[in-house]
C-alpha cells in the first residue's frame, strides 16, 4: 500500500515545483521594477541638480536669497519654535518669522537680515537714528588739584654752622618780599671770614701808603678779592660786604634774607637752635601763579594738547570760572588710577586758588569737522568687534560691523561700516542681535538636518 502511494506523491511534488518557482520569479521581477521606479527618478533628479548647479555657477548671478522660517511669540521674543504652536507663557499663537539668508554660487550661506513683525518691534521699544555728517566737539572734564608752581619755590638754608640769634619770620603762612630778613645767626666761621677780609683790605691800604712796586700792590689786591669771594660763597651779600669795608667792623651775627617774594609754606627753625650747613630752614612759594594737576582718562588723551585753554571752577565759588592753559602732559600713566596727569597753569593774583584745593576742570578741545557720525548708544561692543543694527525698512534689520574713531558729546566717528543716511537702531539692539544669533542657530540646525537627509538619500 505504501509502495503504491510514493509514486503519486512524487508526481504531485514534481508538478507543484514549477508553479512555486514561477511565483518566486514573478515576485523578484516585481521588486526589481519597484526599485527601478525609485532609483530612476532619483538618478534623474541628481543629474538635473548637478546640471542646474553647474549652470547656476556659470551665470552672472553669484548670490540669491532664501528664506528660513521660524515661529515665535510676539509678546515673548525669546520663545522660538521651528513649527506653529502656542506660547507656553501667554498661550498666544506663535507668529511665523523669516530669516533672510544669502546663498553664494559655491553653496556657502551667510547671515543677511532679520525680519521682525511690527508688534514685536513695538514691544521691544525699538528706536532709531540717522547717520549723518557733523563736527565733533569734545569738552574734556576732569578733577584737578591745585598745587604750587615748582618753578616758584625756594628753600632757605645756610652754608655754615651756627646758632640762631633772632627770627624775623617766625610762623608758617607769613608773606615775605625778596631781600626781607628771615633770621640772624652767629657763626664763628663767618666772623673769621670777615676778619680775614678786613686784614687783607688794611694790608692793601698800608702798601699804598708805602708806595711799593705795582706788582706787590697787585698781589695784595688779589688777596682782598679772594677774601671777598669767600664771603660771597658763604652767601654774604654784596651790600653786607660793602658795609663791612666801609665800617671796618666785624658783625657778630649775619642776617639771612629771603631769596624771593612769596609765602612761607614750611618753617623748621626756632630761636636759639643750632643749625648745620644745608639744613632746611624755610620753604617759600610764590602763589601769584599756581598749577592745577588734572587726571585725564586714556580715552581723553587724543583731545588734549599742550597750549589749549582750560577753565576751573571751585566749590566755594560755583558761579565763577578761572582761565588757564594746558602747560604740560606727563609722559607716563598712573598705574593705580589708570590716568595721565596734565599740568595747567593759572594766574592767581587774587589768591583764589589755594594749594591742595580740588577743582572741576574743563578743557576745550579743537573740533573735528565734517565726519560721518553715529550716536554712542547705537554701537554694540561685543569684545572682538563693534556692531550697529541697521534698519532696512519693512521690519528688516541687519547687524553690521563698524569701525569707530574718536568719541565726542555722545557721538562716535564712523570710519567704516556705515554710510551717511543709514537708519540705525539706538535701543533694543541687544534683543535684535540676540534674535539674530538665535535665528541663525535655528537655521543652521535646519541646514544640518537637511544635509543629513540628503546624505541618507544619496547613500
Amino acid at each position: 500500500m505504501a509502495h503504491n502511494d510514493e509514486p503519486g506523491a512524487d508526481a504531485a511534488r514534481r508538478s507543484e515545483a514549477p508553479k512555486s518557482d514561477g511565483r518566486q520569479t514573478e515576485r523578484e521581477s516585481q521588486m526589481t521594477r519597484k526599485i527601478l521606479r525609485l532609483l530612476v527618478p532619483l538618478a534623474v533628479g541628481l543629474a538635473i541638480g548637478n546640471w542646474w548647479g553647474a549652470g547656476a555657477s556659470d551665470t552672472d548671478y553669484s548670490e540669491h536669497e532664501q528664506q528660513a522660517v521660524i515661529h515665535r511669540c510676539s509678546m515673548h521674543p525669546t520663545v522660538v519654535s521651528e513649527g506653529p504652536g502656542s506660547c507656553p507663557i501667554c498661550s498666544m499663537d506663535l507668529v511665523a518669522d523669516e530669516i533672510e539668508r544669502k546663498t553664494t554660487s559655491t553653496g556657502e550661506r551667510q547671515l543677511g537680515t532679520v525680519a521682525i513683525d511690527a508688534t514685536t518691534i513695538q514691544n521691544m521699544g525699538v528706536r532709531t537714528a540717522i547717520v549723518d555728517r557733523r563736527s565733533l566737539v569734545r569738552s574734556v572734564r576732569a578733577v584737578g588739584r591745585v598745587d604750587y608752581d615748582e618753578t616758584r619755590i625756594s628753600d632757605v638754608n645756610t652754608k655754615v654752622p651756627g646758632w640762631v640769634e633772632k627770627l624775623h619770620v617766625d610762623f608758617t603762612g607769613q608773606r615775605v618780599e625778596r631781600g626781607q630778613p628771615l633770621l640772624e645767626i652767629y657763626s664763628p666761621e663767618l666772623v673769621n671770614a670777615q676778619e680775614e677780609h678786613l686784614i687783607a683790605l688794611e694790608y692793601v691800604q698800608r702798601l699804598q701808603r708805602q708806595r711799593v712796586a705795582e706788582d706787590v700792590l697787585q698781589g695784595a689786591r688779589d688777596l682782598v678779592e679772594a677774601s671777598a669771594q669767600r664771603l660771597r660763597f658763604l652767601d654774604v651779600t654784596e651790600e653786607r660786604i660793602a658795609r663791612l669795608e666801609a665800617g671796618g667792623m666785624v658783625s657778630r651775627t649775619v642776617t639771612v634774607e629771603s631769596p624771593q617774594q612769596g609765602v612761607v609754606v614750611h618753617k623748621a627753625v626756632f630761636e636759639g637752635a643750632y643749625i648745620r650747613p644745608g639744613e632746611h630752614l624755610y620753604r617759600i612759594a610764590d602763589l601769584s601763579q599756581v598749577w592745577v594737576i588734572a587726571d585725564l582718562f586714556e580715552r581723553d588723551l587724543p583731545w588734549v594738547q599742550q597750549g589749549q585753554g582750560a577753565t576751573v571752577s571751585l566749590a566755594h565759588l560755583p558761579d565763577q570760572t578761572l582761565h588757564g592753559t594746558v602747560e604740560h602732559i606727563f609722559p607716563f600713566l598712573d598705574a593705580d588710577t589708570r590716568s595721565v596727569r596734565a599740568r595747567l597753569a593759572f594766574d592767581n593774583a587774587a589768591r583764589l586758588l589755594k594749594p591742595e584745593m580740588f577743582a572741576d576742570v574743563l578743557i576745550d578741545a579743537p573740533a573735528v569737522a565734517d565726519v560721518v557720525a553715529a550716536p554712542v548708544q547705537a554701537i554694540l561692543h561685543t569684545g572682538a568687534r563693534r556692531l550697529a543694527i541697521v534698519h532696512l525698512g519693512d521690519g528688516r534689520f541687519q547687524p553690521r560691523a563698524v569701525e569707530v574713531g574718536i568719541e565726542a558729546d555722545g557721538w562716535y566717528e564712523i570710519r567704516s561700516g556705515l554710510r551717511e543716511g543709514d537708519e540705525i537702531v539706538t535701543s533694543a539692539q541687544f534683543l535684535i542681535d540676540s534674535e539674530s544669533h538665535l535665528k541663525t542657530a535655528v537655521s543652521n540646525m535646519r541646514d544640518r538636518a537637511q544635509g543629513d537627509h540628503d546624505g541618507h538619500l544619496g547613500g
